[in-house]
Formats: C-alpha cells, sequence, structure tokens
C-alpha cells in the first residue's frame, strides 16, 4: 500500500509540472486510476489469504479438552480431572480466577492450561445419596451390587441442606455432586391435607372412634402413666369392615385430633400429615420397584416426624399389597413386600412417631405377620350404621342452613331444625322398612340358612351422602325449571333412596359371591352364594327368593 501510495504521488509531481495542453496527461490520469484500481484488487486478495489462513489454522489446531474442575485456583494453579485423569494445571492470566467455580466445566488447551470456563453441564447422571460424611462429602450408591462412590461438593451445593434419601445430579466424570434434583412428584402425591374434621363430624361409629381413641389418644396424652405401667404402645391398628362406612374418614379424623389433643392438651408442637395410599398403586411389575415404593413410605414419614409433623400413614386396601404369602415357583410380589413391609415396621418404636393405619374389607386375606401383636396391635371393626347412626350420618350432610321444602318449613312453624330432623327421621324409616320392595340380597350359608337382606342391612355412610346429593340434584333442577328457589322436600329424599338402591351403583354389578363377600359382615368360610334380589324378575324366582 506504501508503494501505491508513493507511485501515485509521483504521478501527481508529474501532472503539476506538464502543461496543461501537453497530451501525455490523459495517458498519466489512466495510469493513476489503473493504480488505484489494482491496489483495491489486491487488498481485497491479501484479506481473502489471510482469512483463508485463519480458518486453516483453526481446522488444522489440536482440539481443546473439557474438564472439570475439582477444586478453586490457588495461585494460578488449579485441580482438574479430564478423562478420568487429574491434573494440577495452569490457568490462563486473562480469565477471572474468583469466577471459577468448584465443578464447572474448563476448557483446556493442549498444554493442559485452563484458557475457558463452560459453566456447569446440564446433564449428567442422577445418584442418590445413602451417607453423609462428617466433612461434608457424599456417599452415594446403595443397591446390593452397585457401584459405590464418594462425591465432593460443587459450590452450589456447598452450603445445601442435603440428607440420605436426596437425589443429586452428578458431572460426567462422577467426581462432583452438580445440584440436587428436585423431588419426584411420585414421592408427596399421597399427602393430603386435612380438613378440619372433628369427631362429631363422624357419624354412627361410636365403637370405633371410642377403641381408637383408646389406642391412640391416651398412650400420646399420658406417656409418663403409661411408661408407669411399662404398657407397650401400640404401632398400628386395622380399621376392617365394608367399603363406604367411613375408614378413611376415621383415618383422616384420628390425624387432626390426635394432633389437636397432643397441642392443647399436651402442649406438643406438632402439624398433621395424613398419606394417603391406595395398596394397588404400590404394586408394580418391575422387579425391586414395590419393595422400594415401601421403604420410600417410611422413609418420607420418618422425615416428616423430624420436621415437626405427626405423619399418619393410612393404606387402604392393604389385602392387595399385603395378602398371604403363598409357597409358589414363580415370583409372588407379596413373597418380598410383606417382608420388607414388617421390617420397615419393626424399625418404628411407637404410635408416637408414625401411626400405622390399615384399611381393609377382607381382612381374611392380610398375611398373618402383618396382623400379629407387636405390629398391628389392634384390630378395630367399622361396622354398619344401624337406625340411630344412620339418622345422625343424615344430619351431617342435610343441615338446617341448606334450602328446605317450604310445606315442610311451615308443619313445623319455620324451625328449619324441627324440619330437618323430620325429613331425617322418615327418610330412615324408608331404609330400614321391612317392606317386601326394600329386599335386597339373598345370602346362602353353608349350613344351608338363607338370609335375606334389606337396604338398612346395606346403608353406609357413602350411601347417606348420595342420597342426600341426590335429593340436592332434583331440588336444583326444580328451581331451574321454576325460576323459583325450591327447597329439599321428603319426596326428595325418598325417591333419592330408591334411585340410590335401584341404580345398584356403589353395589357390584354381578352375582359374583366373591365381590359381593367385601360388602358382607359374614365370615367368607361360611357363605356359599350372594344372590342380589332385582325387580323384574320371573315369578318362580321370586317364590324362590321368598323361601
Amino acid at each position: 500500500m506504501q508503494h501505491t501510495f508513493r507511485s501515485l504521488s509521483i504521478i501527481d509531481q508529474i501532472l503539476m509540472s506538464m502543461d496543461e495542453k501537453d497530451k501525455r496527461r490523459p495517458l498519466l490520469y489512466h495510469l493513476r486510476r489503473q493504480l488505484q484500481e489494482d491496489e483495491i484488487t489486491f487488498e481485497e486478495a491479501r484479506r481473502t489469504i489471510v482469512e483463508m489462513e485463519t480458518a486453516l489454522e483453526k481446522v488444522t489446531a489440536p482440539a481443546n479438552r473439557v474438564g472439570t474442575l475439582l477444586e478453586a485456583p490457588r495461585d494460578g494453579v488449579a485441580y482438574i480431572s479430564v478423562g478420568g485423569s487429574e491434573y494440577y494445571a495452569n490457568v490462563d492470566s486473562r480469565m477471572e480466577q474468583e469466577a471459577l467455580k468448584v465443578g464447572t466445566r474448563v476448557l483446556v488447551n493442549d498444554a493442559f492450561a485452563i484458557v475457558g470456563d463452560l459453566g456447569f453441564s446440564s446433564s449428567g447422571q442422577v445418584a442418590k445419596i445413602s451417607d453423609m460424611l462428617e466433612d461434608g462429602r457424599l456417599r452415594v450408591g446403595q443397591e446390593p451390587g452397585g457401584q459405590i462412590s464418594v462425591l465432593s461438593r460443587s459450590s452450589n451445593l456447598v452450603k445445601a441442606s442435603l440428607k440420605a434419601g436426596d437425589e443429586v445430579r452428578v458431572d460426567p466424570n462422577f467426581r462432583v455432586a452438580l445440584e440436587r434434583m428436585p423431588e419426584k412428584e411420585a414421592k408427596d402425591y399421597f399427602l393430603e391435607e386435612i380438613p378440619n374434621l372433628p369427631w362429631e363430624k363422624i357419624g354412627g361409629q361410636d365403637e370405633a372412634i371410642q377403641a381408637i381413641k383408646d389406642t391412640i389418644e391416651m398412650p400420646a396424652l399420658h406417656p409418663d402413666l403409661f411408661s408407669r405401667f411399662q404398657y407397650s404402645v401400640p404401632k398400628g391398628f386395622l380399621l376392617y369392615g365394608p367399603p363406604g362406612c367411613g375408614k378413611t374418614l376415621i383415618g383422616k379424623a384420628t390425624a387432626y385430633n390426635l394432633v389437636k389433643q397432643a397441642q392443647q392438651e399436651a402442649g406438643l408442637d406438632l402439624k398433621e400429615c395424613f398419606m394417603n395410599i391406595k395398596g394397588p398403586e404400590i404394586l408394580n411389575m418391575w422387579l425391586g420397584e414395590s419393595e422400594r415404593q415401601v421403604r420410600e413410605i417410611f422413609s418420607r414419614a420418618r422425615e416428616k416426624r423430624k420436621e415437626g409433623y405427626l405423619p399418619v400413614v393410612f393404606i387402604d386396601e392393604a389385602e392387595s399389597v399385603l395378602g398371604t404369602r403363598r409357597a409358589m415357583r414363580s415370583h409372588s410380589i407379596s413373597n418380598t413386600v410383606v417382608p420388607m413391609f414388617c421390617s420397615e415396621m419393626d424399625g418404628i418404636e411407637s404410635l408416637q412417631d408414625v401411626v400405622i393405619i390399615l384399611a381393609s374389607n377382607r381382612p381374611d386375606l392380610i398375611d398373618p405377620a402383618i396382623l400379629r401383636p407387636g405390629r398391628i396391635d389392634r384390630k378395630i371393626k367399622v361396622t354398619r350404621p344401624d337406625r340411630y347412626g344412620t339418622l345422625d350420618i343424615l344430619k351431617i350432610y342435610l343441615t338446617p342452613n341448606l334450602p328446605i321444602d317450604r310445606k315442610t318449613l311451615e308443619e313445623h312453624g319455620g324451625d328449619g331444625v324441627a324440619a330437618v330432623d323430620t325429613l331425617v327421621a322418615r327418610t330412615a324409616e324408608e331404609i330400614f322398612s321391612k317392606r317386601d320392595h326394600t329386599r335386597f340380597l339373598e345370602v346362602t350359608l353353608r349350613s344351608g340358612r338363607k338370609d335375606v337382606l334389606r337396604r338398612g342391612d346395606l346403608a353406609s355412610g357413602a350411601i347417606m351422602e348420595s342420597i342426600v346429593r341426590r335429593a340436592k340434584e332434583m331440588a336444583i333442577r326444580r328451581s331451574i325449571a321454576s325460576g323459583v328457589e325450591e327447597g329439599i322436600s321428603q319426596d326428595d329424599l325418598l325417591q333419592a333412596v330408591e334411585t340410590e338402591y335401584t341404580e345398584n351403583e356403589i353395589f357390584p354389578p354381578t352375582d359374583n359371591t366373591e365381590d359381593w363377600l367385601k360388602l358382607l359382615d359374614y365370615d367368607p368360610e361360611n357363605v356359599v352364594r350372594a344372590s342380589p334380589i332385582r325387580p323384574g324378575r320371573d315369578t318362580k324366582r321370586r317364590e324362590n327368593r321368598i323361601v
């Protein structure tokens, strides 16, 4: 470029010395323009060559390695791991050493000097913490035959509160725990909020409630007295009985009332925790997965206890997962889940730590090892409500603050309480009446005796709730059709009773005796057959049922 500039300067001097009419001047101007164009062309060519050389240098240069920073840099030297090997590497002076964090990925050149910071990896293996070492390091891996490793913490986890059972993401070299993984949704799906549920809101189960109070509340509220008598506090109890009679409701009320009593009378700072587990949800086709879930449930309960909760572990349909073990050549889930459940229960000292409640419609199918003393110490039967219990349940769902039929209110002088009492009494009378159309089920016993069960014999809290709900729906439909707010009438409740038992929604749709045994208060060993009595059968069949 300098040579071109000098050439142009010489030409300019020649042009200045020449006469304006000199014929050589156009040639010199043309030469000047040509030199300028050539210079531009040469400059573009030089730029292209430089770019090509740069690209060629990048292509032929050795690849930079990616490592993991194991210790924070000191005096320009850092401890790193690259490809499974460890190095003390220099840090490029142009980098800010304070910005480098333990566990981050670093760029290492061919001289093994750190020349770049790539931040934390966004992927990697997930490991479960099995133990915490005194210096803060983490021991991971606990499955039999699996790899056990010790990890250091990344800068992001130095002050994190970790515990055994937590899951952490590990760097690709499996040396540093990078982050704590959020808990699986499955670990908390069974946690439920407990409503305001005093014992008064449960009707028709006075005996069961009193048995629970004696089993749970007394030892929790008077531990010194029980200790002086050297009384072994129970670990759990079984609620058994037909479905729809309030076993789950009693479990929730247990969690609520036990904590309230502990707060008010014993002055303990506890919070409610109700862990509602459906038995079939634990079952899993993969070997060892069901056992893992059992361990996880008890581990979660112990964690909640340490956090200031009093956990109530409620396992519904317990017979499905804790059924009787049988000697089978093929693998049976019960053969492994039951021993796991027993070992976890043996690790619980008493109900003051964790309350275990099993609920079942078929307690005869639960493994005896679960129900033996020292594990499930109390067996409490939840029976079907009688006429008086039915009245109590109906009053819980049918309250004076609901819209009541105007005619019924006028008959009682506008007294809503009296009107509701009358509606409830007539509804219960219809349910427990012994007329021909109220016959519902014929049970044939092994002795040859045949019992005919009526509607009242199969009453339950769930049926009472459904009856009131159906009556509300009828009143709502009338209000929409007439445009005037209608109230619940006696006809609504009686029609709801008829519809509830006719549609038979909560009863087995078939004549399968095994399905009906879950609803009956009979010893399954003594029942030969259970036949629903349905309207519309031929006369001969009806005569046989009467006999």
